[in-house]
């Protein structure tokens, strides 16, 4: 694998410089000020003397003989503030830290490496795992004791923030051979997992049993919660991976593709209707708190939307149902764009992170505070007789639901015409009067694989609902990730280049990107391409896909990150790190199978198409047992046996090109990918494999070539012939 990548020179100085004569030697004072990070920053001026995540940090322990705390979050993290204001900030609490212990933060969205490792290694300890997340390490790195949030002060069941650094500190003073040893036996268990999980790209494909997919519905149906949509019960999260399956599944022919159908359109119902969509701006919370969704936890982060938005355009083309109309989804879906755009759209032409949970009402966090009404706010924007009608529409009650600064607004349910010509009414007064409140705060570092994610989504929204500006707006960030997150080598192959994952301000710094990064990039200018027909992003996309499998495969394994820190290593056994399962985001192997297997459609290539078939062979333990975790390896797997179908249109640019070009990316399924350029004369040959040797008609006009590995059909000229030969082509 390779190492972590060169610091550019455009990303102005290292986090920790070389010392200067009377510095505080490290672990002495706090270090997080000339940290980029929102999350760091935020305990830049704690007592604690917290370290970056690195090499210094554990080598202070180990000079002092010491373990070393490790403190994982986020900067919209409710939780994570709350124990910053009782813990970290207390004067007694972090003088004990300081003296027992080196204390580490880590920024979990930066360093998704260290905090996929060290959750592992959380739950196996404690049975429990989120954030923040309270680590102890050994000076090599490898955990010992771990839990989540620690309050100030004993709770049933739940020691004091204070007893556990005691009692820890105790045991590495006394105990400590049965410490380091306890510390052995847990990363060689977690490398024995991870070898598990081990993906060998280089063995003879074989995809799937198609039986596997049924098997999976059926499964998701019986976890599913059909009164109030989603799976299982509180807290509730969105699950995009699994409705991305569910939309799939739906779209091809089976005993079980109305199964899914239905299920899909519950749940998306059912979110879009709730006090998780913010009904007033739109965009959606990172969970609920309630089964019914009534009580959403208010971060709302861009990866939650920008996989939401996508599921939304895929449930359009798939063309909803009577309970969930596809003209419904379409209202939710543009609001989502326009509010991912207006909120987290950064002047350097990337995407920020998230917003937090929190907002500051005099002097105070509040969680939710932005979002939160009383009948009484809303009978001082809208007067007395609307503000009633709102009231009872939208669920705000005399009591919040929340706190004592009120409820979020939310129909729980489908409005009738009346209601929604009031709401269409009311809504902007509401916006104008949230948006003079005081705001959550917004965490700027751009991290590449989420950008991705928007691009691939806001490409489609654009294609789907026929908003030019939402494409364009693709563009810029897709853009921005080729000038500031993509290092192609000078002069070397493509497999040289590097993605960087985070950047701040416009400058690219730290870690080199995660197998999930490159996935997502990839997926992102693809479907980009898709849109536009323009092949600089299918070129950018093959640079990224063959630097992944540069970076990413070491001995024919495949692994989730290129070993950037020693220490992740070390806790993990020594063992290349996989993990199939999807998080908040589609695990970085399923991705990277999705992208292969499109790549593959669009290239011709049976090299790639092999490597996804391969990281397919982790579907089958995984279907029935644990479908909601899989849900992009089954979403990748249903495209894999419907396809792949490869639709070229070529012919010059128009009207009439563009009507079919627009025809097809409509089509809802599975397996199609779609390329579209000018005709192939037998001049330059086209850049991207699929169009070569497609010709336009005899007087130029525009022909749609249907193939199943680049082998074609005979052209056709109409929509209509188009969409049947896709139908017919399925498998």
């Amino acid at each position: 694998m390779q190492a972590a990548p060169t610091p550019d020179p455009r990303s102005g100085p290292p986090a920790t410089g070389q010392p200067r004569p009377g510095d505080p030697r490290p672990g002495e004072r706090n270090a997080l000020g000339a940290e980029p990070s929102a999350y760091l920053r935020q305990h830049a001026g704690n007592p604690v003397h917290w370290q970056p995540f690195g090499d210094a940090a554990f080598a202070a322990a180990a000079s002092r003989d010491v373990p070393v705390f490790l403190s994982i979050g986020y900067a919209a993290c409710h939780w994570c503030h709350v124990m910053a204001r009782e813990s970290f900030e207390d004067q007694s609490t972090a003088d004990y830290l300081n003296s027992h212990f080196v204390p580490v933060k880590v920024d979990r969205e930066e360093r998704p490496d260290v905090d996929s490792v060290y959750m592992g290694a959380t739950q196996a300890i404690s049975g429990e795992g989120g954030w923040p997340m309270s680590v102890f390490l050994t000076p090599a790195g490898l955990a010992f004791h771990a839990g989540t949030y620690y309050p100030p002060r004993p709770m049933p069941g739940r020691p004091s923030f204070r007893q556990v650094l005691e009692a820890v500190s105790e045991a590495w003073v006394e105990r400590r051979g049965a410490v380091e040893e306890n510390a052995r036996s847990l990363a060689q268990n977690m490398g024995q997992v991870q070898l598990a999980a081990a993906v060998d790209v280089s063995r003879p494909p074989e995809l799937p049993d198609a039986g596997l997919l049924p098997a999976a519905v059926r499964s998701l149906a019986g976890s599913e919660d059909p009164d109030d949509g989603g799976f299982g019960t509180a807290p509730k999260f969105p699950p995009s991976a699994v409705l991305e399956f569910l939309i799939r599944h739906a779209a091809v022919p089976s005993d079980t593709a109305g199964e899914a159908r239905e299920m899909a359109g519950r749940t998306l119902a059912a979110m879009a209707r709730s006090a998780l969509f913010d009904q007033l701006d739109g965009g959606f919370a990172r969970y609920s708190v309630t089964r019914d969704w009534s009580v959403p936890h208010f971060e709302k982060m861009l990866y939650d939307n920008a996989q939401l938005l996508r599921t939304y355009v895929h449930w359009i083309r798939l063309g909803g149902t009577a309970g969930f109309p596809a003209a419904e989804a379409a209202d939710v879906a543009a609001r989502t764009a326009e509010w991912m755009l207006a909120a987290l759209g950064l002047p350097e032409g990337g995407l920020a992170s998230s917003l937090d949970a929190d907002s500051v009402v005099d002097g105070e966090h509040h969680e939710g505070g932005s979002y939160l009404w009383t009948p009484a706010d809303l009978e001082q924007v809208l007067g007395a007789e609307d503000a009633t009608a709102a009231a009872w529409m939208m669920n705000i009650g005399p009591r919040g639901t929340v706190s004592e600064l009120g409820s979020p607004l939310h129909p729980g349910r489908a409005l009738d015409s009346d209601e929604v010509r009031l709401w269409q009414e009311v809504r902007g007064r509401l916006r104008e009067a949230r948006a003079r409140r005081p705001q959550p705060e917004r965490d700027e570092k751009v991290v590449a694989g989420w950008n991705g994610l928007a691009v691939a989504a806001l490409a489609e929204a654009g294609a789907v609902l026929d908003r030019p500006d939402l494409v364009d707006a693709a563009g810029r960030i897709a853009g921005y990730l080729e000038r500031v997150h993509w290092r192609p080598e000078p002069g070397g192959p493509q497999a040289a280049g590097q993605l960087v994952r985070v950047s701040h301000g416009g400058a690219a710094r730290g870690i080199g990107g995660l197998l999930e990064d490159y996935a997502f990039c990839a997926d992102g200018f693809l479907a980009l391409y898709a849109a536009t027909g323009a092949g600089r992003w299918y070129a950018l996309a093959e640079a990224l896909i063959q630097a992944a499998c540069t970076r990413f495969v070491d001995g024919g394994r495949l692994a989730d990150s290129a070993g950037e820190s020693e220490q992740v290593v070390s806790a993990q056994g020594g063992t290349p790190g996989l993990d199939p399962f999807d998080n908040a985001t589609p695990s970085g192997a399923a991705a990277f199978a999705g992208v292969l297997l499109s790549y593959a459609a669009l290239s011709g290539s049976a090299e790639h198409r092999t490597i996804s078939a391969n990281i397919l062979a982790l579907v089958p333990p995984l279907a029935t047992r644990a479908p909601r975790v899989a849900g992009w390896l089954l979403a990748t797997a249903q495209a894999a046996l419907a396809g792949p179908v490869e639709a070229a249109v070529v012919g010059s640019p128009g009207p009439e090109r563009d009507a079919l070009h627009r025809a097809l990316l409509l089509s809802p399924s599975p397996g199609l990918v779609v390329a579209a350029g000018d005709a192939d004369d037998g001049g330059t040959p086209a850049e991207v494999p699929l169009l070569r040797h497609r010709t336009a008609g005899p007087g130029g006009e525009p022909l749609v070539y249907v193939c199943r590995g680049m082998v074609c059909d005979r052209p056709v000229a109409t929509a209509e012939e188009a969409l049947e030969r896709v139908s017919s082509a399925r498998p």
